[in-house]
């Protein structure tokens, strides 16, 4: 394939056309490579053969080309778009990282801790990763500041600082982006729960509430729910009435929203290496501290044949296809993309997660004549999403194969998930046989 650059006349137009303007648009404005205000990418086939190669270089010299190949045309049908943090940023001289996904260390609750967190995450903001953040671990306000005989500021304060440090960064990725999590247990959950109230504050921020398992069994039986700091139980209150105040919160203000935090750690795969308690900022992706991820999405609609008429079907070849080029394009990217600090390099080479989700869906339903969310388009997307989970864990199991399992891998213990034991026989049978390049596999990304 020849990837030599456009001359001067052929840049005045894209090979490919783009499907409306606004797509254009985003394109020039968010994905094109300029530097220095010298346009390096004339067309929108040089942004993928740009990402294409940068994504090859980890690969054997000899293997390059046709891996190239298959990664470029995989993008130029719009088939696999791989994340924002990819199209930006990879095969460019900028500073920037490849992986869209990141959680914050463990807040220390000292303001040496809080403030050696912010920075870190105002480095990895400023290399254009989302962040996230368990604010749990700062004592509520008004508790006593050990030596200093002063009442504690309290886990909102600490976020007010954060929040002015993103809105004074400016990335080459757009704005900052961060999530904000605490227990339901934590005695300023109520003022967390109504921090966006005022609509002037916290502007960089989500908000989650960490619903545990305990409180929805409260809920559930109207019973009290226990507001608790370092083993002391500090307030007591009625658990509807707290679950009542986040639901109508979240209608008035569109947040906090909730993460049910006991039912995502016991469906990490990972679990037997670690507690989860945040997200990333949009909060596709829980993550441990000092987790990474990087995503891409199969684009269902440009996998439909006949679309529209009544031979149309979902190509499932090519969509097991895409997600095993997916696979291989994600795991590359942790080798070949920069992090802010070492912690996170560490913790994507031991674990190695990576996010294949998809996005189309609606417009995939439509070509085959289905109504969304009818009982024809569930049975659907089970049979689609149940297909892209076996194809990711094969191809992950051949990557494992050809370059060996990642670091944290437990055969024993990660082959005991309900997400594993739900796969294929024969996909089991080789992650039995090789292990799992990647930690986790696949993300649904809030994709537009």
């Amino acid at each position: 394939m020849d990837f030599s650059l456009y001359d001067a006349e052929q840049s005045q137009q894209n090979v490919t056309a783009f499907p409306q303007p606004l797509a254009e648009q985003i394109w020039r404005t968010k994905y094109r490579y300029v530097a220095a205000g010298e346009v390096k990418d004339h067309a929108l086939e040089q942004t993928w053969q740009r990402v294409a190669k940068g994504l090859a270089a980890c690969e054997p010299d000899a293997d390059q080309d046709a891996i190239v190949s298959s990664f470029y045309e995989a993008m130029r049908g719009f088939k696999v778009l791989p994340g924002g943090r990819i199209l930006a940023g990879c095969g460019t001289a900028r500073n920037v990282t490849l992986c869209n996904t990141f959680v914050m260390r463990t807040i220390p609750d000292r303001v040496d801790g809080i403030m050696d967190t912010l920075k870190d995450a105002a480095l990895t903001m400023q290399m254009g990763g989302g962040v996230g953040f368990d604010f749990s671990t700062l004592r509520p306000s008004g508790t006593a500041v050990r030596g200093l005989d002063c009442p504690a500021a309290g886990p909102l304060a600490a976020m007010d600082i954060f929040d002015s440090t993103c809105k004074m960064l400016v990335t080459g990725m757009g704005r900052g982006a961060m999530m904000a999590t605490m227990r339901i247990d934590h005695p300023d959950v109520e003022a967390f729960i109504f921090a966006k109230s005022d609509r002037a504050r916290f502007r960089n921020f989500n908000l989650s509430v960490m619903i545990t398992d305990a409180f929805m069994k409260a809920v559930d039986n109207d019973s009290s729910w226990d507001l608790v700091w370092d083993g002391i139980v500090m307030r007591r209150l009625r658990a509807r009435d707290l679950w009542t105040a986040i639901m109508k919160q979240t209608y008035a203000a569109a947040e906090p929203g909730v993460l049910f935090i006991d039912r995502i750690n016991a469906a990490n795969p990972l679990r037997y290496l670690e507690t989860i308690a945040a997200t990333n900022s949009c909060a596709e992706q829980p993550l441990p501290p000092n987790g990474t991820c990087p995503l891409a999405s199969i684009n269902l609609a440009q996998l439909v044949l006949s679309p529209f008429t009544p031979k149309a079907s979902l190509d499932m070849v090519e969509l097991r296809q895409m997600v095993r080029i997916a696979v291989r394009m994600l795991d590359n990217t942790l080798d070949v993309s920069r992090y802010a600090l070492d912690a996170q390099w560490q913790q994507a080479q031991t674990q190695r997660r990576i996010g294949v989700g998809v996005t189309g869906v609606a417009n995939a339903l439509a070509m085959l004549d289905v109504r969304y969310g009818s009982p024809e388009a569930v049975r659907l997307l089970g049979t689609w999403m149940q297909t892209i989970q076996n194809a990711a864990y094969q191809a992950s199991a051949f990557l494992a194969k050809e370059r060996g399992p990642f670091a944290s891998y437990d055969a024993g213990k990660h082959l005991e998930s309900d997400g594993i034991r739900a796969l294929a026989p024969d996909v089991r049978k080789l992650i039995a046989a090789h292990g799992l390049r990647n930690g986790t596999l696949t993300t649904i990304a809030p994709t537009g």
